[in-house]
């Protein structure tokens, strides 16, 4: 007997696929908060340890491996719920690093992690 039709699997969203809202803070803001841009500019592998800790993350994690902060910005984008794709994400992370570390800080801020 040969299976002609596949079961559906129903999945359900917690959240939508673009999301509701935007960065509570500019990608070049970082005048805003200067102490998290002096912090990344001295020590970058630090900041991003302390990015990994307070998302709940392995906090060497992104120390080993380059890609780690990528998927850490795509899940705090997927948390708050905040307008973007992995395509903007990968080009923030890759073109402005200094800068996508200081805005994650300020929304980790404004979300309360």
């Amino acid at each position: 007997m040969a299976v002609v039709r596949q079961p559906k699997v129903e999945m359900t969203l917690l959240v939508g696929l673009e999301g509701h809202r935007d960065w509570s803070s500019g990608l070049g803001s970082c005048l805003e908060d200067c102490s998290s841009a002096c912090f990344t500019c001295w020590c970058m592998p630090c900041m991003l340890c302390k990015l990994a800790s307070r998302m709940k993350e392995c906090f060497i994690l992104p120390c080993m491996l380059p890609c780690t902060f990528l998927a850490m910005r795509t899940k705090l984008r997927t948390m708050g719920d905040i307008k973007g794709s992995i395509c903007k994400d990968y080009c923030a992370v890759t073109c402005c690093t200094m800068c996508t570390m200081c805005q994650m800080a300020r929304e980790m801020n404004y979300m309360g992690l």
